[in-house]
């Protein structure tokens, strides 16, 4: 497995990283727990070192199964986990109901990253993200708090996750941030307007989530698909954009249908090509995606080493423009989760 930096820093890690979302079990599908923990431990003898979870995730759920999956391994994988959200005050109230608000104030993540640590069952954290902009917390205040553990060993490394260009210049000022984490695939090019080239330019890590697509670009959905009702995507939306909205979805199919062709010619699958996709842009240091069982595994980790070509690149983009599908490339990014929808003509 191909080993990438994040940018300016010593960390390093697999090209392909195991994302954890699912294993929260209350916001993305319906999974088997045993089978989800043993593709963490599945995951390490098959060269993938970079594990993402978030205290969010469940919420706290999808730490506590990660941390029984790595076992002792963990020594030998970066463990990247986010902080900053606040949750109700019932423990019963799970999955999205449980978000009540946002909180980066140094107390608020010197505190939950505590927590962090004993749901790992882990003395450091690789890679710390502080999960949404809060807009009432100056910068600096959460960049202090992020210096001091790291100077106190708690963390290694530091850095955010949906923050546009501006944010992350104001965290620049007052601290190094090692990584940006934001959604970015096929069908949500967002960040090739300002956040990929600033974190190349500046040597920030890119980590992609969502390179799947949420799914979309597994080519196991249908006409048919129908999501339950506490799956976030049954709402329509993901992260701003109508990508699971009936029209869209429709036509969305249409594209991995053709896209499926493209794969062929190589002996890959459509996720193979989705996440090859993501790697080839030069910003990206890591495309998570979810493994819920050994298949799903070794056909991720079989995308990291094939690369599209430029006339394939452009051909995707055909069967994009052939079928009306927008790529969203020229729309704004969004980071406040309140107003998260983006309109098609934006």
């Amino acid at each position: 497995m191909e080993q990438r930096s994040f940018g300016n820093t010593d960390l390093t890690c697999s090209a392909i990283g195991f994302g954890t979302w699912e294993m929260g079990t209350t916001q993305y599908g319906e999974i088997d727990i045993d089978d989800a923990v043993r593709a963490v431990h599945m995951a390490i003898d098959h060269g993938i070192t970079l594990f993402d979870t978030a205290e969010v995730y469940g919420p706290f759920t999808s730490e506590e199964l990660l941390a029984r999956g790595l076992g002792e391994r963990r020594k030998d994988v970066v463990v990247v986990t986010k902080v900053g959200f606040v949750f109700h005050d019932d423990p019963t109230v799970r999955g999205n109901d449980a978000i009540v608000g946002r909180d980066a104030s140094a107390a608020h993540i010197t505190a939950h990253t505590e927590g962090c640590l004993r749901r790992l069952n882990t003395d450091y954290i690789d890679l710390m993200l502080i999960h949404w902009p809060d807009l009432k917390t100056p910068h600096d205040e959460t960049m202090a708090a992020l210096e001091a553990m790291k100077a106190a060993g708690k963390i290694r490394h530091y850095g955010v996750s949906n923050y546009d260009v501006p944010m992350m210049e104001e965290c620049q000022k007052h601290g190094s941030l090692a990584a940006n984490q934001v959604g970015y695939h096929l069908f949500d090019r967002r960040m090739e307007a300002a956040v990929l080239p600033y974190c190349l330019r500046e040597g920030i890590g890119f980590m992609a989530y969502g390179s799947l697509g949420f799914g979309l670009l597994t080519g196991a959905f249908t006409p048919e698909t129908e999501f339950v009702e506490w799956d976030w995507r049954s709402e329509g939306g993901a992260f701003g954009l109508p990508l699971f909205e009936r029209e869209n979805f429709l036509k969305e199919l249409r594209v991995v249908e053709r896209l499926k062709s493209i794969a062929a010619r190589h002996d890959k699958s459509v996720a193979q090509l989705a996440l090859a996709w993501v790697l080839g842009h030069p910003a990206v240091t890591v495309a998570l995606a979810g493994m819920r069982n050994e298949f799903e595994l070794r056909e991720n980790v079989a995308a990291a080493d094939w690369r599209l070509t430029e006339a394939e690149r452009a051909e995707i983009d055909r069967i994009f423009a052939e079928e009306d599908v927008p790529t969203y490339a020229t729309a704004p990014q969004r980071t406040d989760v309140e107003n998260l929808r983006v309109d098609l003509d934006d």
